[in-house]
């Protein structure tokens, strides 16, 4: 574990999560891929944009959490 100036704990063992949120970003990732080049090929480019954008919307849930503790984590070590 990383300890910060006063002795807090800021590194954490969220290494298994973070490579299943990984992992779970590229699964998205390439599903939304082959679905958009689907419906594309098919014609039908609003409703492949439509799925893009649920898929970014999707994502940016996902990663919302973790951004919001590595800005608590920088508050932390400047203690802003």
């Amino acid at each position: 574990m990383l300890y910060g100036y006063h002795g807090r704990d800021i590194g954490g063992d969220h290494t298994d999560m973070n490579e299943g949120i990984i992992l779970k970003i590229a699964a998205v990732g390439i599903l939304i891929t082959l679905l958009n080049q689907i419906l594309k090929h098919s014609g039908r480019d609003d409703q492949a944009f439509l799925l893009s954008l649920a898929g970014i919307v999707m994502v940016l849930i996902w990663i919302i959490p973790y951004i919001v503790e590595v800005f608590t984590l920088v508050q932390g070590l400047f203690e802003l």
